[in-house]
């Protein structure tokens, strides 16, 4: 099965500290590589991460507080001076694009390689990147300024072919892709093979969401209902809940329960709020909700798998 990792960069809040860095995470899948976020100190940690700049292709901004995009004009300019020359693709708020085209023209006027710009509506659901394999969509949050963030989809696989009953009823290579598709085969003798006799289903695709910031949405769970991974920021503990609410951040436990009525496999928290010398307090009020949670930590790899 091909490649599905998420790399966590940075998981922690607004105010920097010496036990985290600012949100970040690069989405590897089907040999491509997705930045989520570009928080300050990025750079860094892609160094430690041992990725190659040169193989991220796309940047998606989730909104513009500086936890979260304050390292996107130095990492351009850095990618300018180890020679890359394929296009970079920014996709951020339409609120950025005039600033951020004027920053790159004032910081990064000689780069060797193309910066394109995407706006995306923030406030609606909405496909913004498609290739042959997967699809990335924005996931409209509540937050204090425009915010969204992003729904990875691996496309649906065509079924696989049981090679032994094709040798069996002769049938030839040119009809496979047909057998694929769902055809049936009709036999010489007149019989008609069903597809579901000739194939057995391809894997279940698999799907990640991204949601930071947000305060809790009772009906966020509708947009990603079902998805394989689920990162929600789990700024505070319950007691700061009416702290969350007025700054449109959201407890572990509410992360928590979008992840129960989602039905998610597994709930990754981030965007820790720097009050908390440890952060497993979080963990603990989200798994008396859904026991399949887990914190984040700077250089972790999650395996986005159906078998977890």
């Amino acid at each position: 099965m091909e490649t599905f990792n998420i790399h966590i960069l940075g998981c922690g809040s607004a105010l920097p500290t010496l036990r985290h860095n600012a949100s970040c995470q690069i989405v590897e899948i089907h040999g491509k590589l997705f930045m989520v976020d570009c928080g300050e100190g990025t750079q860094i940690q892609i160094r430690r991460s041992k990725l190659h700049f040169s193989k991220i292709q796309a940047v998606f901004i989730s909104h513009l507080h500086g936890d979260h995009c304050f390292g996107l004009l130095g990492m351009i300019s850095t990618f300018g001076m180890t020679g890359r020359t394929n296009p970079l693709h920014i996709y951020a708020p339409s609120m950025f694009e005039e600033y951020f085209n004027e920053s790159v023209n004032l910081f990064c006027n000689n780069l060797d390689y193309e910066v394109v710009f995407h706006p995306i509506q923030t406030n609606k659901n909405k496909i913004v990147y498609e290739d042959r394999s997967l699809t990335i969509e924005t996931i409209p949050l509540s937050h204090r300024i425009q915010c969204c963030g992003f729904l990875f989809r691996e496309k649906p696989l065509a079924p696989h072919i049981k090679r032994d009953l094709i040798d069996f009823y002769k049938i030839p290579i040119s009809q496979i892709n047909n057998i694929k598709a769902g055809a049936s085969w009709t036999t010489d003798a007149g019989e008609v093979i069903h597809n579901e006799k000739l194939t057995f289903p391809a894997e279940k695709p698999r799907s990640y969401a991204y949601c930071s910031d947000t305060r809790y949405m009772p009906n966020l769970h509708e947009m990603i209902s079902g998805v394989t991974v689920l990162y929600h920021e789990s700024t505070y503990a319950n007691d700061s809940k009416e702290r969350a609410k007025l700054y449109y951040h959201s407890t572990s436990q509410e992360a928590a329960k979008v992840a129960k009525d989602a039905k998610v496999r597994k709930l990754l928290l981030g965007h820790y709020s720097s009050r908390y010398p440890t952060e497993e307090i979080l963990l603990d009020e989200a798994k008396s909700i859904f026991p399949n949670s887990y914190l984040t930590k700077e250089g972790m790899i999650i395996k986005v798998s159906n078998d977890d």
